[in-house]
């Protein structure tokens, strides 16, 4: 059985009792940065073996992993934070688990996205999350471009370092909408600023971005002015 366990994304407290009952009594975790898991586990003093399971070895680490599956063993795969396989490595195991037969199930969990936008304001009942915009500016740009007329709430991961150039894509791209900015969930300092895009460029130009984001955009009204023109 492979199990796909969510851990939190930030505040430790987060985990749930069935997660930590499955980490407990499986024979192996495969854990995207087993020093981060680390940290998890002795908070909650689980002595279960640990091997790494990441974007560099993903390939090679599967076959290893389906095989101890097939010798009748548990897995449980997790991520640093949320949930595994969503922005996260997981995707090529899940599949071979799959394609073999083998059982698997998730503890579901945190996962940023949905947190993210659950506190947002924007509406939620209809959105698309795009993950990590792509690192190339033109490449990044093209994609903004491609979303202009997307009237479900936008949602994206972004790294601290890329902050100002997407937000800086956004404002030119998207005529400087309103970005809901959420920084560090569930953490001590846990910050949602919801302004526009200029406005947040300035701010995060005079103060260097820190910690891992989420940007939130709803181009609805944009897009649906654009459909009635058209």
């Amino acid at each position: 059985m492979l199990y796909l366990v969510s851990t939190p994304i930030g505040n430790l407290r987060d985990m749930t009792l069935r997660a930590l009952e499955v980490l407990k009594e499986v024979d192996l975790i495969a854990a995207e940065d087993t020093r981060h898991t680390r940290i998890l586990l002795d908070h909650y003093d689980i002595k279960t073996l640990v091997t790494s399971y990441f974007e560099h070895n993903e390939e090679k680490k599967t076959i290893e992993l389906l095989q101890y599956l097939k010798e009748g063993k548990t897995i449980a795969l997790v991520s640093d934070a949320g949930t595994p396989g969503i922005s996260d490595p997981g995707y090529p195991l899940i599949r071979a688990v799959k394609s073999q037969g083998i059982p698997l199930t998730v503890v579901p969990g945190p996962t940023a996205l949905i947190a993210a936008l659950s506190i947002s304001g924007l509406p939620a009942h209809s959105f698309i999350f795009e993950g990590f915009l792509p690192v190339r500016g033109s490449a990044r740009r093209k994609k903004l471009e491609s979303l202009k007329n997307e009237v479900r709430t936008l949602i994206f991961y972004e790294s601290p370092h890329r902050l100002v150039k997407t937000l800086s894509d956004m404002k030119e791209i998207w005529n400087d909408p309103v970005v809901v900015c959420v920084r560090e969930l569930t953490k001590k300092f846990e910050e949602v600023r919801t302004a526009k895009a200029s406005d947040l460029l300035e701010h995060f130009t005079r103060q260097s971005p820190r910690g891992e984001f989420v940007l939130l955009v709803s181009l609805r009204s944009l897009g649906m002015k654009r459909l009635e023109r058209s």
